[in-house]
């Protein structure tokens, strides 16, 4: 049976469709207007991509183009030829970004929708009608981008998000050496709290280089080590094979090398946040003192502050890392997001209420994929010990909600502050748990107050009760 080439399935997909054989045109909902007349739709594909435009727009609508760089430019003078000033396109999985990023270099508005918003109807299911399907939606209006930040900030978050990875992968040579370690009985993690420290790699690497004798790979531990060298000679007494010292010096070497790219991918990330523009100097406006007891690297301290225009280091769980996560992931633009309902709505931080017959099915938060929302909910854990107000805070919903529950709520609570400082350019104003609990006790008397009034009662202090009975 012969192939079935791309003409001869378009024109049976053309058939396929409602009206005359060989007509791709779709039939106009009456009454429908007409939000987004230049528009077009395409079904992406790993050799293929499939677009469509108005049937008024060209002689043949539907067009099939490769996937080289040649073909998408192509189509996009095509999409121009036809007329077209915006396109939308599904997010699916890295195939929509050499044509996202070649249609917006060419003046396109590019609009990358997720895929429950397009699901075809049931039956008919081709590359063609999808096409048509998604471009037929964009033209009513009916479709809604994902974010997506600016190129510069999408060239930082390139770097963040492969730093990520690469540090996942020295830790699972961490894990490997750990293991040989183990299975060699040489106890290095009873004796150092960090086997992959200072410490621990200058003995891991005479152990490697073929030294046996524990006095000797005991002098190499640094002074500060808190165990004695009696306890790291008995703990570096072990039975050496010579499967597991092959399986450590692998993951030695390949520690060293993912620790080498680590380094690169920083080095290049620290080029591309030179590149983005700054909102503030520091000459000008002073960057604020760092807040107490806060270890912070001073240098990206500084060069946050420039591209934000304040301090988020200040807030309390915020390190660098995490204000570091909201430049790659967010950019200090928040104008997408009208206000913080649709911030953290965005990151999935908030209730979902699910509301089906004026019943409430469901009112947990959506799960969302956001590097963003991951960082925030760390940075809730770490309020387990801090005496400030969004320590206290984390307290009382981890109290209410439970554990779970209230490291979201107090996530929530945290990226609203975020929003409020990037939005408007606002200082953080530490609060100490003494305030907050104030705070909350005033609140308390209010509710109680205004919960007597309306039922007929009125509150009064036990000690005019007790002067009234005396």
């Amino acid at each position: 049976m012969k192939k079935r080439t791309a003409k001869a399935k378009l024109a049976k997909d053309k058939k396929n469709k409602k009206g005359k054989p060989g007509n791709p045109t779709l039939c106009v909902d009456a009454g429908w207007e007409m939000v987004n007349p230049n528009a077009a739709g395409i079904d992406l594909g790993a050799k293929e991509h499939w677009v469509a435009v108005g049937p008024d727009r060209a002689a043949q609508p539907v067009r099939r183009w490769g996937t080289c760089t040649q073909d998408l430019e192509a189509m996009a003078q095509w999409l121009k030829q036809c007329g077209i000033t915006t396109v939308a396109m599904e997010a699916t999985g890295v195939y929509w970004i050499p044509p996202f990023q070649i249609l917006e270099r060419c003046g396109l508005t590019v609009l990358l929708v997720n895929a429950r918003q397009i699901k075809n109807v049931t039956g008919r299911k081709s590359d063609v009608a999808d096409c048509q399907w998604i471009q037929r939606l964009h033209s009513y209006g009916l479709l809604g981008g994902s974010f997506r930040p600016a190129d510069s900030y999408c060239v930082v978050r390139s770097y963040l998000r492969y730093r990520d990875e690469l540090v996942g992968a020295r830790s699972q040579q961490t894990q490997h050496m750990q293991k040989a370690l183990q299975q060699m009985n040489l106890q290095l993690k009873q004796v150092l709290s960090n086997t992959s420290g200072l410490s621990g790699l200058a003995i891991i690497e005479a152990i490697v280089a073929g030294e046996r004798d524990p006095v000797k790979l005991a002098g190499l531990a640094h002074r500060r080590v808190a165990a004695s060298d009696a306890q790291i000679r008995k703990a570096l007494v072990g039975d050496y094979r010579a499967e597991h010292l092959f399986v450590l010096g692998i993951a030695l070497d390949l520690y060293k090398t993912y620790d080498a790219k680590i380094a690169q991918c920083d080095a290049a990330l620290a080029r591309a946040l030179e590149a983005l523009p700054q909102r503030v100097d520091p000459k000008l406006k002073p960057l604020p003192p760092k807040a107490p007891n806060k270890k912070v690297d001073a240098d990206l301290r500084l060069e946050l502050y420039r591209r934000f225009g304040v301090d988020l280091t200040a807030i309390e769980g915020i390190g660098p890392q995490v204000a570091l996560t909201m430049l790659s992931e967010v950019g200090p633009d928040l104008s997408r997001f009208p206000t913080e309902k649709h911030f953290t709505s965005w990151l999935g931080l908030c209730p979902e209420n699910r509301i089906s017959g004026g019943k409430v099915l469901s009112c947990h938060t959506r799960r969302v994929v956001n590097r963003l929302s991951d960082a925030l909910r760390l940075s809730a854990t770490a309020l387990e010990h801090s005496q400030s107000a969004l320590g206290a805070y984390y307290h009382r919903m981890k109290a209410k909600l439970g554990a779970a529950e209230g490291v979201t709520a107090t996530a929530h609570k945290l990226a609203r502050i975020l929003y409020r400082l990037v939005k408007h350019g606002e200082e953080y104003v530490r609060q100490g748990i003494e305030a907050y609990e104030k705070k909350y006790q005033e609140q308390q008397l209010k509710r109680l107050q205004k919960s007597a009034a309306k039922n007929g009662f009125q509150l009064v202090p036990l000690q005019h009760v007790a002067a009234v009975v005396s």
